[in-house]
């Protein structure tokens, strides 16, 4: 009997999830998250979830993990010291950067740019030139460089860049200095920018492997003791895998040499989960919202495949990294309600109760009013639930903190509880806006996935803003990062940046370089132990219309493209030019990036079965209780979710419990239990 693991590690909270590879069967456990040293709860929990499923953790043969390690690193500035080397007469390019300020037109005024990862004093330049065609114009002078990583080495540094001028054409300049680096630093990891993002741009090239340096000695630390301690525990032949930002899986070793591949780990978990569930469910076309304590994510998938956007952006600081296309708003269980006294008008977030004190209702200090105690009050979370299947809900003092909202506003206590419920699923609503009619996509034609610790308590209401239906509640929603983690493939990519015009290039051309890029990815893959036989290749390609700045990244079909020739990748630019601008052009269209993405096989996981004897709806009824409604009371059946089995249907008014999550089915509503065990919550008619 095997299993695998997927282990989420948030602010609060580590999630883990045990699936058993031939049943299907799934156990879950949650433990106190440990920022000082993340690895500790991710060992707790495996301790906890061996125990709960009752298995020795010598038969776990996958770890799959998402971290927020790299992220930390960057938002607290706990990064490594940094040296830079850059061509002669570069050396400010990171100080020069772009041309754009946040905050309107006089943002300028007020905003303070924030500190360099690599510092001016610990850049070097060498003196070198690499020609745009990739020609050697001057040759590397290795006497003087060598003389200044000695100067280098001498202040301390713990991480090296080097990023020279073209090196995304030829990168041969970058491996000398690499050499000599090796000699003079030994212990110093050394990062290439011609490795980490081979694309055109200096400063985003420059950017993105300063970055990779920044956070690259504490993943490699942590990912490294994590990996000696699972082979302690568990055997050497259990294999350690990191979500990368953009949902594939990288081995520990390639996850460690490029952590900048690493910064949005963690919400790329949940929306891999929910690829998992509903494309299992017949459903590709899925808009997502993670709704955790203090905000919530939102995504597109379209063709079980989430958009994928090529910068990564973690508060002032963007990379050229390929990541899952999520936006985030202030908006979660913990966010506050408040009251100002000068315009007496509700107010909900950004701000958040966090973990401690939280919300007035976990009775661990907090008072403020905020979305989960107003879910509280209407009923939405019953008193009888225990959170996380530890803690009682405390309904009383729930109560206290939003009545004080309520005379702040003049109101009743429901009236209170209930704007504070709907404006919170109006700034969800927005998001989910964003990432759908502003790019061009009608709701309507899509389901809606609700997971997160809140996700499911704003779900039918989230489905009745959007029109989009059926509303999707998967199996163990407040863990689907972790079940995410458990489920994706181990993926890695090649670039190379073109830059012409596509009139004036051949197709051979452009198929012997998709030729070139599919084996580099493909001898990456096949040294993590994933034979060429059984990986999926695709490919993708950068294009502009000439003159623009900006360009669009496009799948490209290898086989129509060499049926049919370069139209096709002309054709579809000005079809996803119109979907999204709603307009295009006969202009001349320019080839800027082709890149080639390889992925492991699809995990051989047997679906959960369930036995004939559930099909029984008033086994799963655990009780009843009040919810208020739209200014009305109603009586609500509680329903053990456990005991749902396919073909069930929960009419509403009803409250759906489990471990991780409570699901609120309104009245006029109903949810019924499909084959994967996905809750799909429609209107009654």
């Amino acid at each position: 009997m095997s299993f695998r693991l997927g282990v989420d590690v948030g602010g609060t909270f580590t999630d883990l999830l045990l699936i058993n590879d031939v049943t299907g069967e799934s156990f879950t456990a949650k433990v106190p998250s440990t920022p000082h040293n993340p690895s500790v709860a991710v060992l707790n929990g495996i301790e906890r979830i061996c125990g709960i499923a009752a298995i020795d953790p010598a038969q776990i043969n996958c770890v799959m993990h998402g971290t927020t390690v790299a992220t930390n690193a960057i938002l607290t500035r706990r990064g490594a010291k940094v040296g830079l080397v850059t061509t002669r007469g570069y050396k400010q390019v990171l100080h020069i950067a772009r041309s754009f300020v946040p905050g309107g037109l006089g943002g300028w005024v007020i905003w303070n740019k924030g500190e360099l990862l690599a510092p001016l004093e610990l850049t070097i330049e060498a003196d070198e030139r690499i020609g745009a065609d990739g020609e050697v114009v001057r040759p590397l002078d290795r006497e003087a460089i060598r003389q200044e990583l000695t100067r280098l080495a001498s202040t301390g540094i713990e991480a090296l860049t080097i990023s020279l001028v073209n090196a995304y054409v030829n990168g041969v300049h970058e491996r000398e200095i690499l050499e000599i680096a090796a000699e003079v630093m030994p212990q110093i990891p050394v990062s290439l920018s011609s490795e980490v993002v081979p694309e055109m741009q200096e400063y985003e090239r420059t950017e993105t492997t300063v970055v990779n340096s920044y956070v690259r000695p504490e993943v490699e630390k942590y990912i490294n003791h994590l990996q000696n301690e699972l082979d302690q525990r568990i055997g050497s032949h259990s294999q350690l895998s990191i979500l990368r930002s953009d949902g594939g899986l990288a081995t520990s070793q390639s996850a460690a040499n490029t952590p900048v591949n690493l910064l949005l780990s963690g919400p790329a978990g949940g929306v891999a989960g929910a690829i998992w569930f509903c494309s299992r469910g017949g459903f590709s076309r899925v808009l997502t919202f993670d709704v955790g304590g203090t905000s919530t994510d939102v995504a597109l998938i379209d063709n079980n495949q989430a958009r994928i956007r090529r910068e990564t952006r973690v508060g002032d600081v963007a990379v050229r990294a390929p990541s899952v296309d999520v936006r985030t708003v202030g908006a979660g269980g913990g966010s506050i309600a408040s009251v100002p006294e000068l315009t007496r008008a509700l107010r909900v977030g950004p701000e958040s109760a966090g973990a401690v004190p939280g919300p007035a209702a976990y009775d661990r200090g907090g008072e403020l009013a905020t979305v989960t105690d107003a879910n509280v009050v209407l009923g939405y979370l019953p008193a009888v639930q225990k959170l996380g299947g530890d803690f009682q809900v405390r309904h009383d003092l729930a109560t206290a903190a939003v009545q004080r909202v309520a005379d702040a506003m003049g109101v009743s206590l429901f009236e209170a509880a209930e704007g504070i419920v709907r404006l919170a699923n109006e700034h969800m609503y927005g998001a989910l806006r964003l990432i759908s009619v502003e790019q061009g996509y009608d709701p309507r034609d899509f389901a809606l996935c609700g997971f997160g610790g809140a996700g499911p308590l704003h779900a039918n209401a989230m489905g009745i803003l959007m029109d989009a239906w059926p509303v999707i509640i998967p199996p163990g929603p407040g863990v689907l990062c972790a079940y995410g983690d458990a489920t994706t493939r181990v993926k890695d990519e090649a670039s190379r940046s073109i830059i012409r015009r596509i009139a004036d290039l051949e197709l051979d051309e452009v198929m012997q370089i998709l030729d070139q890029l599919s084996s580099q990815v493909s001898q990456s893959l096949a040294s993590q132990g994933i034979e060429p036989g059984l990986q999926q290749l695709n490919y993708e390609a950068d294009v502009r219309y000439q003159g623009q700045a900006l360009q669009l990244t496009l799948e490209v079909d290898r086989e129509r493209l060499s049926s049919e020739g370069l139209q096709v990748i002309t054709r579809s630019f000005d079809g996803e030019h119109e979907q999204l601008f709603s307009f295009s052009l006969e202009d001349s269209h320019e080839l800027i990036n082709l890149r080639a993405i390889a992925r492991a096989p699809r995990p051989q996981i047997t679906e959960r079965q369930y036995e004939s004897s559930q099909l029984d709806l008033s086994a799963a009824v655990s009780g009843q209780s009040p919810i208020h409604y739209a200014g009305n009371d109603y009586s609500a059946t509680l329903y053990d979710r456990s005991k749902l089995a396919p073909g069930l249907v929960v009419p509403g008014p009803a409250i759906v419990m489990e471990m991780d999550s409570t699901t609120v089915v309104f009245p006029g509503y109903e949810a019924a239990v499909d084959r994967i065990g996905n809750l799909l919550i429609r209107p009654q008619e």
